[in-house]
């Protein structure tokens, strides 16, 4: 902890020392303003402004605003006036004096629609598009199929580099250790054990930020990188808001609405959503022992069936334009149904068959969650910039759980048996951070803050065996897990900005605290480490068609809850996942160059990466008596590169093609008790979504996805191929969307595992169901369609 501080005070204080330079002075002038939009006051993002001579009439410098609307432009011509125009808009001419002041404040400034241009503008509008920062890409959220009438995961979807699959689980360039956050902090609704992400409507979305390579600002977990969704500050006074109803199959009903009401000071926003759905799975297992010749086959269906409600209250006060509290709420509530049906076949040596039988399960839980957050905002008046914010945020989970087991002999050996198990979890994270930004001479800016994390779990399992017409405890499964960690990190970043060319770097450090417990063995694990988390990043501008980004950064992944638990899940009792309290973090170092090339309107990407992993966690399998248990464990190190390529092509108005296509190489070197994991591999994957614009306001889409097979340190994953569609149709003036979709529509979306070793191998197959569902959304005031799915699927 000392350790910590030191860092925080000696970082603060540096960076406020450079602070102190902003007073330097200039002789250049510098024109400030807000661009928005006449007829609804709204603000208009990326409007060119430019400086124009008066005498040659050519533009000598310009920008584009912000989203905000906001620009803030220098230059050193005096005889000029300033020029404003979007596409769509009529051209804003403003005269300015002829003077040599430092700044010169030029106010709101509204723009005209241009009616001749109107009709273009709204299909060009539509459209989402990617605009790359200095250490991030931002996905502009547009009204285009990819975003109305859709839900945050769909439109996650969508992002370049992004996937998430049939589960709700979110990948980054193919790999899931990714913190998604929103509004730049952790949320209930991005937790692992929370399916609310789907709440969150694409109208209430104004970007997605995507960090492969995040700076010292940013928690350091997450290995592969962060997503950050920020949502749209809402200007629309009166009551606005939006109702959808949807269905589908398997079964998938909800229905959410979505309410605003915004005052001069206030803005009330609520949300209460509530449906059920089915999640049916199809799992075949063959265990063999290569030793013995015996094989355990298992087959059945799983089923997670569950009501959901949630519901999201919240207030923003506005004590002045830029000073705003945020006070939010957040309560959600599952009731499970886990019914499942496993067929057993054990065979000998010789292929004889020895038993058969079927395991039944019937589980119920009820999984109440909570989230409340108190946020302060300042925005300083001498630059927009310029602000610190603090935030509390509280979350909380629990699952009071009760399964049944059957065992029913179907032929040869007894294989009679009954189990109960019993779970009551409990987990409460709290985050406190406070983070300030201070731009100076225009092109320069330092940040710095610190972030508090405390998480505190327990989790209480219990299994019983039937013996002798009772039930007994089991000790060796049964025990009371506990687990606590406590993060805290200080970081300080600087930035320089031009007009070509950008530098930021940053530091920052984490002391993390660790202490697991099983309550009945008292057997415990304890950590404490400090670890450093340096960052760089850099472009340059060549040209408006050419541009270079490069990145470094040191990232880490804390074992989660469910890799440190070693109780898990005894659903199939003869492959077993458990986890593990004496894992260790991983580190990656991760090195990144990124090109982005204009070809006429079509943009190239094109990436090349490199992540160097220590003490990588594996989940390996354990072999014995036909019995598979997997377990994480620190298996050695991850050498790996990679490429990375996405573009984005209209041949026509109608028509868009998206591309991303990811290869990586690597290359694995550790080994596990007697067992070396040496071996290099690789893998790949690409996605294709095209867009169709069709007559009558209906919008069709297909996304194509292909994942190679590749190798893992016991054995191999298969590849995977599946499509998925969706038809969209706007009615009521664009008001309201009746949509359609189907996500693996030839049901190809098959998942196996092949392990091979010495003395045993292990196949496994996956098979979710096709997905088909229906819905009808609707706007009212001026609140937009969107669509409450019931959020992700866990």
């Amino acid at each position: 902890m000392n350790l910590a501080v030191k860092y925080f005070l000696l970082s603060s204080i540096t960076l406020f020392l450079f602070g102190a330079i902003g007073n330097a002075q200039q002789w250049s002038t510098t024109f400030n303003g807000k661009v928005v939009e006449k007829s609804s006051g709204l603000p208009v993002a990326f409007a060119t402004v430019a400086v124009v001579d008066n005498e040659t009439k050519k533009a000598i410098d310009g920008t584009t605003t912000l989203d905000d609307g906001t620009f803030s432009l220098k230059t050193n011509v005096t005889d000029c006036y300033i020029e404003i125009s979007f596409l769509g808009f009529e051209t804003k001419v403003l005269q300015v004096p002829d003077t040599k002041n430092k700044q010169n404040d030029l106010g709101t400034i509204e723009i005209s629609e241009d009616a001749q241009k109107l009709a273009e503008v709204v299909v060009q509008g539509e459209v989402s598009q990617t605009v790359f920062k200095l250490d991030k890409r931002v996905f502009n959220v547009g009204k285009d199929l990819s975003t109305t009438g859709a839900s945050a995961l769909e439109v996650l979807n969508n992002v370049p580099s992004v996937n998430v699959n049939i589960e709700g689980q979110i990948s980054l360039r193919g790999s899931q250790g990714v913190q998604v956050l929103i509004n730049g902090k952790p949320s209930i609704l991005t937790s692992d054990e929370n399916n609310a992400l789907g709440t969150i409507t694409a109208d209430m979305i104004d970007r997605v930020e995507v960090i492969t390579n995040p700076s010292a600002k940013y928690d350091a977990e997450g290995t592969s990188g962060i997503i950050n969704i920020v949502i749209k500050k809402e200007e629309q006074k009166g009551l606005n808001g939006s109702i959808s109803v949807n269905s589908g199959a398997p079964n998938n009903h909800s229905v959410g609405i979505s309410l605003n009401r915004r005052t001069e000071k206030f803005n009330l926003f609520t949300q209460l959503g509530a449906g059920y759905r089915e999640l049916p799975n199809e799992i075949t297992v063959r265990n063999t022992d290569l030793t013995t010749g015996n094989v355990v086959l298992s087959n059945g269906e799983e089923f997670r069936n569950e009501e959901f409600y949630n519901f999201i209250l919240g207030t923003d006060y506005y004590f002045s334009p830029t000073s705003v509290l945020t006070l939010s709420g957040n309560f959600a509530l599952e009731i499970e149904d886990q019914p499942s049906t496993t067929n057993f076949t054990a065979l000998d040596g010789l292929g004889d068959l020895t038993s058969q039988w079927e395991r039944t399960e019937v589980t119920e839980a009820r999984n109440p969650k909570f989230q409340y957050e108190l946020q302060y905002k300042k925005d300083f008046e001498d630059d927009e910039d310029h602000d610190l914010l603090f935030s509390a945020l509280g979350n909380f989970f629990g699952k009071d759980q009760s399964s049944e087991f059957l065992d029913s002999t179907v032929s040869g050996e007894d294989r009679d048996a009954e189990q109960n198990t019993r779970t009551n979890f409990q987990e409460s994270v709290f985050t406190f951070k406070l983070d300030y930004t201070k731009p100076f001479l225009d092109k320069f800016s330092v940040e710095t803050g610190a972030q508090y994390i405390l998480n505190d779990v327990s989790n209480d399992f219990e299994v019983e065996n039937l013996e002798n017409g009772g039930f007994v405890v089991d000790p060796s499964l049964t025990n009371i897990f506990e687990f606590d960690q406590n993060v805290l990190g200080v970081y300080g970043t600087t930035a320089y900005e031009g007009e070509k060319w950008g530098l930021k770097a940053g530091l920052r450090v984490e002391n993390t605290e660790v202490g697991t417990l099983l309550v009945n063995t008292d057997e415990s694990n304890d950590q404490n480490y400090t670890n450093l988390f340096p960052s760089a990043h850099t472009s340059y501008k060549f040209s408006e068609k050419v541009s270079l980004q490069a990145g470094y950064s040191r990232r880490i992944y804390r074992p989660r809850l469910w890799d440190l638990n070693p109780f898990f899940n005894i659903r199939n009792n003869f492959n077993i996942r458990q986890g593990n309290p004496d894992l260790l973090p991983e580190f990656t170092d991760s090195y990144e160059v990124t090109g982005i090339f204009f070809v006429g309107k079509t943009p190239l990407n094109l990436g090349l990466y490199h992540r160097y992993t220590n003490d990588i966690i594996e989940r390996i399998s354990f072999f014995e008596d036909n019995v598979n248990i997997t377990r994480p464990e620190n298996i050695g190190t991850n050498n790996a590169w990679g490429m990375e390529f996405n573009t984005k092509y209209s041949p026509v108005k109608w028509l868009t093609f998206n591309l991303d296509f990811n290869y990586n190489t690597f290359s694995r070197q550790g080994s596990f008790e007697e067992t070396v994991f040496d071996f290099s591999a690789d893998q790949w994957s690409s996605k294709l979504l095209t867009k169709i614009k069709m007559p009558w306001d209906i919008d069709f889409e297909t996304t194509g996805n292909y994942q190679s097979a590749y190798q893992t340190v016991q054995g191999e994953i298969s590849d995977i191929a599946f499509l998925d569609l969706g038809i969209r149709k706007k009615i009521l003036k664009g008001k309201a969307v009746l949509n359609m979709s189907v996500r693996d529509a030839f049901a190809s979306r098959i998942q196996e595992n092949q392990i091979a070793q010495n003395d045993f191998e292990v196949f496994n197959r996956s098979f979710r169901a096709r997905f088909v569902s229906f819905g009808f959304s609707y706007g009212f005031g001026k609140g937009e369609a969107m669509q409450y799915s019931g959020g992700r699927r866990r």
